[in-house]
């Protein structure tokens, strides 16, 4: 942007962040080293030797930019990072006091919801929009009101919780809306448990799911640091503005546009999967639940409700992919249109549709194969899987790492195990993440860290590792006994996505469980058990050791929570946040405020987005004989748009990275590389397991090339449709572009050619279309009708999701950021 403020003759130095921001570099870190007690200086190692250059363009922007906090790798999640010491809660700037809030490039920014602070998270774009003062749009959305009451049962874990909240929102339907929590059982869950159900706001949906400031909030800014002065003003201010809640004062019954109640006594423990973060499963229905996946078919139940939702139209503009917005009216020729550049993937998720979506949950094994045995030898031990075996059972992710009642619970577990004489088998990988220093602290203050290595629960690193995909390569034994034997393998994570193709390419099984849950399965050594009724495995008195042998009581964990979690704790470990480590304080950048770009660097690329740009917006546009790029059905979700895991072997990325010296062993992530457009474009619907109807059921990234009928990798064919001078549409169902609030999903097919997507009724997706809009944004309203019409006859009516008048002017200017580069070069 600077450049192309430049190259418009105006003054570079504008593009400086004008409200304060936080840049917490957590996303790149591998567990390519577990098992060892020194994982986390290895995986350190690799991670700066491969992030090198990007790490020291993220420096180049801590010097080049004012008003920015950079916080270095290696020193936690940014969600748990916030929570504990950067969030406010109420800002104090010159004496001047207004309530906190916050926008994060990530979609569980929502965490700092639990602890009374209004975020959420947004795509870059948006993000680097706001830090240039340009203000948030969005339509005024409902509230829905969650009542909770009651307390939870011995043994159940805060994880148990959200994974119901996640289901009975989903189900509920709370796509663009907020979720406030209040009752009873408010009292009855820690700051902790809050931000772990506030953090999944976008697996539920919400834009936010907040829980308003109380005496439990103020006795967590004590606990993390924060003065008894600064937590005295919060207090007073947010008094005096009724934003204060008292839960020993009388509460007036609130009004909100819809409720919900739940009595917590009610919830059960239980994970969540194998494919979907709200497809919840009780434990004592698991066993049953897994083989109903092993039998069901694959595919997708098309909903009678349909819709049509499209891209940015200009090849120059920075606007996102807004998600299916079903119609209540299932007509075959009313579908709904989304040409507005402003929309966020994962904040602004599908809305409730009449009919909903089957499970996703089928791997169709033939019964004669359920029973298949895979033999093979691990390091000279006689080894063995099955369909459901744990092959992967890590601790990982901010929503669960955060909350020292788990956490302890699952170390609790592995003592009682240890103790007991149960080890988890040795080609289980398994991984321990947490998203701040502290948890090393109170583990180790609790003599508990000791028990988690003895299962092979040694701290790996410190950040989001399996969560994000960086689960790293399995033992060579076992991916091969998985790929020759066509294993259903199983990963168990605390995470909070376990959508298809994220956590590692061989594991197609992933479940979200709570830590203590994931310790437990890595002991049972599969998925395929009822631990109510089945040994976990056999003691060291030979006596069978079943689950309610290892699990601690409530009580156990509250004692341990107690007397390890000290405020000293989180001061000591954000003292010294900021002044990095090592390899990052070695890193020599440039003393320079615009960046000198490396033409041969495969990590930071010059983007193509400001070619060209003038100082006249480029106007609206309509979509002429566009071809269908890839026919999807329901929840093709940012994951399988634009993955942020591993980059595979034989993909158009790794030719690319080929062709540029670049080592396999050194391909890194997608996440890592995303400073690249040439990467990035080339992994835009690069997902393993991504369904495409016109390759008539067989699973990966490649699409037909209407034309010729020739197979080819979705970005060879987009760019065989891009250099013939045709536009490309993508025909899409419900839930298109949920998960992450990640720009990539929306830049990637704009580099694509790209120009809509849209599910179908009576659409094969062999049609070429055309979208009748407009030239003059002038008659453009929000809502407005317009026709679409296809060459073999067919035409309907569609809305076009154009919510503001704000979104109108994105999309004249081709997107947010040139938007904003105009506004600043008239001032």
């Amino acid at each position: 942007m600077r450049d192309a403020m430049g190259q418009l003759g105006g003054d570079s130095n504008k593009i400086n962040p004008l409200v304060p921001v936080d840049l917490v570099i957590d996303h790149s870190v591998q567990v390519d080293v577990a098992r060892s007690e020194n994982a986390v200086q290895a995986n350190m190692e690799l991670e700066f030797k491969r992030n090198k250059e990007r790490f020291a363009f993220l420096k180049w922007g801590s010097t080049a930019f004012q008003n920015m906090l950079v916080v270095p790798p290696g020193s936690g999640i940014v969600h748990q990072v916030n929570l504990e010491y950067l969030g406010r809660v109420v800002f104090n700037t010159d004496g001047v006091l207004y309530p906190d809030s916050v926008v994060g490039t990530d979609s569980h920014t929502t965490m700092i919801d639990g602890l009374g602070v209004a975020g959420w998270g947004v795509g870059g774009i948006e993000a680097e929009a706001t830090m240039l003062g340009q203000p948030m749009s969005m339509v005024l959305p409902g509230v829905v009101g969650f009542k909770l009451n009651g307390k939870l049962r011995n043994g159940v874990t805060a994880t148990d919780l959200v994974l119901t909240v996640t289901q009975m929102l989903r189900k509920h339907g709370v796509v663009g809306k907020f979720v406030e929590f209040y009752g009873d059982g408010m009292g009855e869950l820690s700051l902790a448990d809050r931000a772990t159900i506030a953090n999944m706001s976008p697996e539920y949906g919400a834009t936010m799911g907040f829980f308003p400031v109380d005496h439990v909030t103020l006795h967590y800014l004590k606990l993390t640091g924060r003065s008894d002065e600064t937590v005295a003003r919060i207090e007073a201010y947010l008094r005096a503005n009724n934003m204060f809640v008292d839960y020993d004062e009388p509460q007036a019954e609130r009004v909100y546009s819809s409720y919900l109640q739940l009595d917590l006594a009610d919830v059960e423990p239980c994970v969540s999967g194998p494919k979907r973060p709200h497809d919840r499963v009780p434990l004592r229905e698991m066993k049953a639940d897994w083989h109903s996946c092993l039998s069901n078919k694959v595919g997708f139940k098309l909903l009678i409700t349909l819709a049509i939702t499209s891209a940015l139209t200009s090849a120059a503009a920075y606007s996102t992919l807004r998600n299916i917005k079903p119609s209540p009216i299932s007509l075959p020729e009313q579908l709904l249109l989304d040409l507005s550049p402003a929309s966020t993937i994962g904040s602004m998720m599908s809305r409730p549709t009449s009919l909903p979506p089957t499970r996703l949950r089928g791997f169709a094994v033939p019964k004669e194969a359920q029973d298949k045995v895979a033999k093979f030898s691990f390091h000279g031990l006689p080894a063995e899987l099955k369909h459901g075996s744990v092959v992967i059972a890590a601790i990982t992710s901010c929503t669960n790492t955060s909350n020292p009642s788990v956490m302890l619970g699952a170390a609790l577990v592995a003592k009682k195990a240890c103790e007991l004489g149960l080890k988890v088998k040795p080609w289980i990988k398994t991984s321990l993440a947490p998203g701040s220093g502290v948890v090393t602290k109170y583990l180790q203050k609790s003599g508990l860290q000791k028990y988690f290595n003895e299962q092979g629960f040694h701290i790996v690193g410190y950040g989001c590792t399996t969560c994000i995909g960086n689960s790293g390569d399995l033992d060579e034994s076992v991916s091969s006994a998985i790929s020759e034997n066509d294993i259903l393998a199983a990963a168990v994570l605390s995470g909070n996505r376990n959508f298809e193709g994220r956590v590692h390419p061989l594991t197609r099984a992933n479940y979200l469980a709570s830590p203590p849950l994931v310790v437990a399965y890595a002991l049972a050594g599969t998925v395929d058990i009822d631990f109510d009724k089945e040994p976990i495995g056999t003691g060291k008195d030979g006596k069978n050791v079943y689950f309610k042998d290892i699990w601690p009581t409530t009580e156990e964990v509250a004692e341990v929570v107690q007397s390890s979690v000290l405020p000293d704790m989180f001061k000591s470990t954000y003292e010294a946040i900021t002044k990095g480590n090592p390899m990052w304080n070695e890193l020599t950048v440039p003393a320079a405020t615009s960046y000198a770009w490396d033409p041969n660097s495969t990590y930071i690329h010059d983007p193509p987005y400001f070619k060209n740009m003038t100082l006249n917006p480029p106007g609206a546009h309509g979509v002429k004989d566009a071809y269908c790029l890839l026919n999807f059905g329901d929840s093709i979700t940012t994951d399988h748009i634009s993955p942020a895991g591993s980059i595979q072997k034989d993909s158009p990325t790794a030719k690319y990275l080929l062709e540029r010296g670049v080592d396999p062993k050194d391909f890194n992530s997608y996440g890592s590389r995303r400073g690249n457009d040439e990467v990035m474009a080339r992994g835009t619907f690069a997902n393993i397991r991504l369904v495409n109807k016109l390759l008539n059921g067989e699973v990966g990234p490649k699409t037909v090339h209407i034309p010729t009928g020739e197979k080819l990798s979705v970005f060879d064919a987009a760019m065989r449709y891009k250099s013939a001078g045709y536009d490309t549409i993508v025909l899409a169902g419900a839930e298109y572009g949920s998960g992450s609030s990640r720009d990539w999903a929306a830049k990637g097919p704009m580099l694509l050619g790209v120009k809509a997507d849209a599910d179908t009724l009576g659409l094969t997706g062999h049609e070429r279309y055309s979208i009748d809009l407009p030239s003059n944004i002038g008659e453009i309203r929000p809502g407005q009708d317009v026709s679409v019409t296809t060459d073999t006859g067919k035409s309907f009516m569609c809305t076009v999701r154009f919510d503001t008048e704000v979104e109108l002017a994105y999309f004249n200017h081709g997107g947010i950021l040139p938007y904003v580069i105009r506004n600043l070069m008239k001032r």
